[in-house]
């Protein structure tokens, strides 16, 4: 397997000082990297450390772990053992079996990533694993990016260096060095839909097609060429996101779908709603950005919702909830949960862009409290004119999301500021005020 090493090299998978720690179940690819990666640690200047997970799921699980462990010992090999309870695990978070296993193992890499454990995370796939992956993407629907298949993890912490050795390679590897490794059971169940195509489908394909795992990959490799040039694209349209709440201007969604694609996934990564998401679903929230109309909404997976706002389509899973209390006028900090904090001082200083607010003292009434929006609000506008509160924000396209959560100072129904906007023209500084309330708003 030398080729391992040259796409080591060449893709800078590991560096000088690395701690990597190889995922092994004992089977035979997984042995043979980390036999490989051990037999070369002291020419490259790296640690190997094997990782073996016992998900709980196959009845000699634990005897898979017990070879590891001793594999490990006779040679001289530190190992961390785990075992996960995969099944409960799925049953709690409604997974299947292939989805609740990766998971809990990934959390489990990522957490020996976090602890400094090791720096790397070596995983044993290899070019059949590859073809089929890609299979089996593009039979569930993917576009360019599951198509891509899998990389070899330069720059990352996930590397892995086999992908571009074959079965065979490994099998011989195995065989010249007398490496021992176990069978796992579940190889042989169909139902699983990567053993479907690893049993039934590709062996058909290369009985007719000898080259097809090589053909494949390289058709990734193209794939994933041309999905990084247009997620490099993609990227230079920027994506508002704040307390996991996306916004996306409407004027993203004009360009190629190509690109719009992209710039709604990334979106959506970035608040972890992601999940379970569909192409359909991308072009629904393109249709709902162009087509939809203010305050129009449409359902997505694990309970996010797109909204359409003015010119921005909204997505969140957050539910905003209303405070029905009312808070006194006075020096010092407020901090409404649902909008974020109001610093309320007093000023002799009347300087414009000092403070979100400046406006008279004296013009407020004694009995002017901090509230939210009441049906029946009316506001007079700094420049004049009176309005329904509604209706001035509709004016101001505040989003219908937000309105009921948009703080403001009030005696009676007649609003005085809607903090953030607009003060009204009653409590406006002129030339007799002498001392004013100033306003800084920090939004969460």
């Amino acid at each position: 397997m030398k080729n391992v090493e040259n796409i080591i090299r060449e893709k800078s998978l590991i560096n000088q000082g690395d701690i990597v720690g190889v995922a092994c179940s004992g089977g035979r690819d997984s042995m043979a990297l980390l036999h490989y990666l051990n037999s070369i640690k002291e020419d490259l200047a790296f640690d190997v450390i094997a990782i073996n997970i016992d998900h709980n799921i196959r009845p000699n699980s634990k005897e898979d772990s017990a070879f590891v462990l001793e594999y490990c010992k006779k040679n001289n090999i530190k190992c961390l053992s785990y075992l996960v309870d995969v099944p409960t695990y799925c049953l709690e978070k409604k997974l299947t079996t292939e989805e609740g296993a990766r998971e809990c193992r990934y959390d489990i890499f990522r957490s020996l990533i976090n602890q400094g454990k090791v720096t790397k995370i070596a995983l044993g796939h290899h070019m059949q694993d590859q073809s089929e992956t890609v299979l089996l993407n593009i039979l569930r629907g993917s576009g360019l990016s599951g198509a891509s298949g899998m990389d070899y993890g330069t720059g990352q912490k996930f590397i892995r260096p086999m992908l571009a050795t074959s079965r065979a390679e490994i099998q011989a590897y195995v065989e010249n060095n007398s490496i021992p490794y176990v069978e796992d059971e579940t190889n042989n169940n169909n139902e699983y839909s990567r053993n479907y195509i690893r049993n039934v489908i590709m062996p058909l394909i290369r009985s007719k097609w000898s080259a097809a795992d090589q053909s494949i990959c390289k058709f990734a490799e193209i794939c994933r060429q041309d999905d990084k040039s247009l997620n490099d694209i993609a990227n230079k349209y920027a994506c508002d996101v704040r307390d996991g709440v996306l916004k996306i201007s409407v004027s993203n969604f004009l360009l190629e779908n190509s690109i719009v694609y992209r710039i709604i996934m990334r979106g959506l990564k970035s608040i972890n709603a992601s999940k379970d998401i569909e192409s359909k679903h991308l072009l629904m929230i393109k249709d709902l950005a162009l087509s939809g109309d203010n305050g129009s909404k449409i359902n997505l997976p694990n309970s996010f919702v797109a909204i359409k706002e003015y010119n921005y389509v909204t997505i969140t899973n957050r539910k905003l909830k209303t405070d029905k209390r009312t808070y006194p006028l006075k020096r010092g900090r407020l901090d409404l949960q649902e909008y974020g904090i109001l610093d309320f001082s007093l000023t002799r200083k009347f300087e414009i862009g000092s403070h979100n607010h400046i406006f008279d003292y004296n013009k407020v009434p004694k009995d002017a409290v901090i509230r939210y929006r009441e049906a029946g609000d009316v506001f007079q506008k700094f420049g004049g004119g009176t309005k329904s509160l509604s209706n001035y924000l509709i004016d101001k396209k505040v989003p219908t999301r937000l309105r009921n959560v948009l703080p403001v100072l009030a005696v009676g129904n007649e609003v005085l500021v809607v903090f953030g906007i607009e003060i009204s023209n009653k409590v406006a500084v002129d030339a007799s005020t002498k001392t004013a309330w100033a306003v800084d708003i920090y939004r969460y």
